[in-house]
């Protein structure tokens, strides 16, 4: 009895050195849940909230008037029935544009006072020139509107873009975008004081989601919406999967 004890305690400290227990990661709506409604738009977000995720992300630009709105493209023609670049849009022609389903582009306010501090939000500065106004934005709703600081993820494929942000904020949470061998990401991350890496789930091992994770570093992986792909980000012991369905991970 005692020898079967110990092998079982081995097998499971063995398993827990791998990153290969079964933690739940947190599960993150893509774009809100972008597989259900149309991607970033509040009916997008209401539906995460309703499939009882974790964390949402969106992605935003500043438009030419100095609004943040809440949109995925550099152009439009992909989902509304307009044209041109988004950031060349002022808020009175943005708002005349119409999204598939019949929907509006929302500004983050719009998503903020919607989500109101439920879930965490990961918000990926999409366009130039976010950082500044984005902390400006989420500081109110930190300290006028009841936000938890840690219910924000500031997140970009542009580092540049991230260590401004840095700059104007020593507390918020970041995360870097990558597509490439995430391992590159890490002295960036470092640098910038990062909580996470989010990389491509395609580009992830064994081998360098034990780096990262040896580094201190979360993993929240995009953009996982098959089953066994999912099932694989599990195994692989990530914190966090960004995903178009939300019930898929469960």
């Amino acid at each position: 009895m005692k020898i079967r004890l110990l092998t079982v305690l081995a097998t499971f400290l063995f398993l827990n050195s791998c990153n290969m227990t079964n933690t739940k990661p947190l599960v993150i709506g893509h774009r809100g849940a972008m597989g259900h409604e149309t991607e970033n738009t509040l009916a997008s977000i209401q539906k995460a909230l309703d499939l009882g995720v974790d964390m949402i992300e969106i992605d935003v630009f500043r438009i030419e008037s100095g609004e943040i709105v809440v949109f995925h493209d550099e152009r439009v023609e992909r989902l509304t029935n307009g044209g041109g670049k988004i950031e060349e849009y002022n808020v009175v022609d943005m708002k005349q544009l119409i999204l598939d389903g019949n929907h509006k582009i929302p500004m983050l306010q719009d998503v903020l006072k919607l989500i109101d501090n439920k879930v965490a939000l990961n918000i990926e500065l999409k366009g130039a020139n976010t950082a500044d106004r984005v902390n400006f934005i989420t500081n109110y709703y930190i300290e006028q509107r009841g936000w938890e600081q840690d219910n924000f993820i500031i997140s970009s494929f542009k580092w540049d873009e991230l260590r401004e942000m840095r700059k104007l904020n020593n507390d918020i949470k970041i995360a870097i975008l990558t597509e490439e061998d995430p391992l590159e990401a890490i002295p960036v991350a470092k640098e910038l004081n990062a909580v996470a890496i989010n990389p491509d789930y395609k580009t992830l091992t064994a081998e360098n989601t034990s780096k990262i994770h040896d580094e201190g570093l979360k993993i929240y992986t995009w953009t996982v919406n098959e089953i066994d792909d999912i099932e694989k980000m599990k195994n692989l012991g990530v914190e966090g999967i960004i995903t178009n369905y939300p019930e898929r991970v469960d």
